[in-house]
């Protein structure tokens, strides 16, 4: 079953987090900003709320979580209820798809991936976003897993996990980027987009399907 509990229970308190931590809210979508492609169709994967698919003009969102898409379809995207390891699209229906945060909370993502790169026309884009498990906010996060509604039942990933996963999955041409390299509380102002990885807690990358 998918880690869902939480979400449909607490799909509010989810949402205000992006009020309390508005800068680094803002400091993910400039992030992923640099990476998402501007044109063609697109598919976020575990689409929750909206709050990333909607800025991008993503058209299209999964997830299994009812409460959480109710805001999403208020935010404007056409919306289906399943999981990200069972896509209910045909193959090569899209010309990138975005992941953000969602493959800390699937099952296996590694079947999420492999559908991910099926339902990708060739040489489609896929974006991913998510929290470094090496960085300090990664390190934080693990050590207060049992605390937090949402994390306690999350399997975080590193950047070099992330990488070893879309190249078995059947992605290249992987591109780094990164931000938040403060503590949470101490982000007050949007931060830039930096390339690369290890020195922002949030990574995104965008890898090609072979």
């Amino acid at each position: 079953m998918p880690r869902i509990t939480s979400f449909d229970t607490h799909h509010s308190r989810y949402e205000e987090w992006f009020s309390k931590h508005e800068a680094a809210y803002h400091s993910e979508l400039l992030a992923l900003r640099a990476l998402v492609p501007w044109q063609g169709l697109g598919l976020e994967v575990g689409v929750g709320t909206g709050r990333f698919a909607a800025p991008f003009g993503v058209q299209i969102g999964i997830d299994p979580s009812m409460a959480m898409l109710k805001y999403a379809v208020d935010r404007g995207i056409s919306c289906v209820q399943a999981t990200a390891e069972a896509l209910p699209f045909k193959g090569e229906s899209f010309d990138h798809a975005l992941i953000v945060t969602t493959i800390c909370f699937v099952k296996d993502a590694e079947a999420m991936l492999i559908e991910s790169r099926r339902v990708l026309k060739p040489s489609g884009h896929l974006v991913i976003g998510f929290i470094d498990e090496a960085s300090d906010l990664g390190q934080l996060y693990l050590e207060k897993q049992h605390e937090n509604i949402f994390y306690r039942d999350a399997t975080f990933f590193s950047g070099s996990q992330v990488e070893n996963l879309l190249a078995e999955a059947g992605f290249s041409q992987q591109v780094w980027g990164q931000t938040l390299t403060k503590p949470l509380d101490e982000i007050q102002e949007i931060e830039a987009f930096r390339s690369g990885r290890g020195q922002g807690s949030f990574l995104v990358v965008r890898a090609t399907r072979s």
